[in-house]
């Protein structure tokens, strides 16, 4: 059974930077794309980056300071974050997508916190 493991939330204070990692334990699956989401309290998940054999993708609100990475066939994916702000405090997901089912795959979240 596929397990995506995260690592690497924390707090840090404004302007500061954060690394975050994920990679798939237990077995791995072939996947389209991997990626970040993350869910401040009150708010609904939203997409961060993801990337693809191919491509990366951005939200326009991390463009600029976020930088993802890793390796689409090995289940990694890494996200570099500086010039953090405030409102980057969330909870960070890694997200995997199967390749022809297009199922979802999730760790189980990370904490970051940035103190203002």
């Amino acid at each position: 059974q596929v397990q995506l493991v995260e690592s690497g939330g924390g707090l840090v204070e404004t302007g500061g930077s954060l690394r975050l990692s994920c990679a798939a334990s237990r077995s791995v699956f072939s996947a389209s794309s991997m990626g970040w989401y993350r869910q401040a309290p009150g708010k609904q998940r939203e997409l961060v980056a993801f990337i693809t054999r191919d491509s990366t993708n951005y939200a326009d609100s991390v463009k600029g300071r976020f930088t993802i990475s890793g390796d689409v066939a090995k289940n990694t994916v890494y996200l570099q974050m500086n010039s953090l702000k405030p409102e980057d405090t969330a909870v960070y997901y890694c997200n995997g997508r199967a390749r022809i089912t297009n199922y979802d795959y999730w760790g189980q979240g990370t904490q970051v916190t940035v103190s203002s």
